[in-house]
Order: structure tokens, then C-alpha cells, then sequence
């Protein structure tokens, strides 16, 4: 205890010393190289997100990039399942392609009854009214839709009804 009161006698005696002077200066340059230590460190954080989100969006594009031309494979394949049941070693490289593009993922979407959606439609016609729907729906599939993740690659091309209206068409409005 004696020790301390000698110490803080010290430390009192020498405030107004070329000592206390320079700890302070030594305390304020502490102060500013760890405010600079800090911001550094903040602007290396949000360097390091801003490449992973770079290269998160580089490898996204590339993989867009590289199945865009592929769809067009896919609807053939479409086309020949419609015909007839693929069978032998074109079924195989079928199935194969489609895992293949799943895996990296290409999801396909849209299917007849499904509520038309613009974002992810494109109606090619409006076939009339159909009064078993309650809201304009795809009735006719022309082409399915290709999706990556959340980003459309492709819209569905659609052939679209609309719920059946409650008035009579021949009937003038006032």
C-alpha cells in the first residue's frame, strides 16, 4: 500500500513534467494507430466480401453462359419424348444430359395448370376462357422455362386461359 501512495505522489508531482507530456502523446499516437489499425481492418473485410460476391457472380454467369446453349438440346429432347418413348443409347445420353445440367443447376419449370406468372411466362396466346380456373392460367406448355438458382434463363412460352367471365358477352353495357 505504501508503494501505491508513493506512486500516485509520483505520478500527481509529475503531471505538468516533459514526461507526462510525452506519455500523453504516446497515449494520443496509441489512439490513432488503432483507430487506423481498425479502419484498415474494416476496409480488408469489406474487400474480402466484395471478391467473394465477385466470384460468386463471375462463376454464376459462367455457368449461365454455358447452359443457355444447351436448352435448346433439352427441348429437342422434349420433343422426342412427346413423339415416342426414347429408347437405347439416345435415352441414355438424354437422361445423362439432363443429371448432368441439374447437378450444376439448371432447373426446369413450368407446367400446364400452373397460374400464369409474367416474370416467369411468356404468353404466346390467349386460347380463350376455361371456367374450371379462378385465375388466367398456362393451359398449353410450348416450351418449359429454365431457371439458375433465382435468376429465369428462360421463360416458360405458354399458351394461357382466363377464368370464364360472369357476364354474358352478347349483352350491351350501358
Amino acid at each position: 500500500m505504501a508503494n501505491e501512495t508513493e506512486v500516485e505522489g509520483e505520478s500527481s508531482s509529475t503531471e505538468g513534467s516533459p514526461e507526462a507530456d510525452e506519455l500523453t502523446v504516446t497515449r494520443m499516437e496509441l489512439a490513432e494507430r488503432t483507430t487506423d489499425l481498425q479502419r484498415l481492418q474494416a476496409e480488408f473485410l469489406n474487400y474480402k466480401r466484395r471478391v467473394d460476391r465477385d466470384r460468386d457472380l463471375l462463376r454464376e454467369n459462367a455457368t449461365y453462359a454455358a447452359l443457355v446453349p444447351i436448352i435448346e438440346v433439352l427441348d429437342t429432347i422434349d420433343r422426342a419424348r412427346e413423339h415416342a418413348e426414347l429408347d437405347g443409347g439416345f435415352k441414355t445420353v438424354a437422361d445423362q444430359l439432363e443429371r448432368v445440367v441439374s447437378s450444376v443447376g439448371l432447373t426446369k419449370f413450368g407446367t400446364a395448370g400452373d397460374a400464369f406468372d409474367p416474370t416467369v411466362h411468356e404468353a404466346l396466346s390467349h386460347i380463350g376462357e376455361d371456367p374450371d380456373v379462378t385465375v388466367t392460367t398456362c393451359k398449353v406448355i410450348a416450351k418449359a422455362g429454365y431457371r439458375i438458382g433465382s435468376r429465369v434463363v428462360r421463360a416458360a412460352q405458354v399458351l394461357v386461359v382466363d377464368p370464364a367471365s360472369s357476364e354474358p358477352a352478347d349483352q350491351p353495357t350501358d
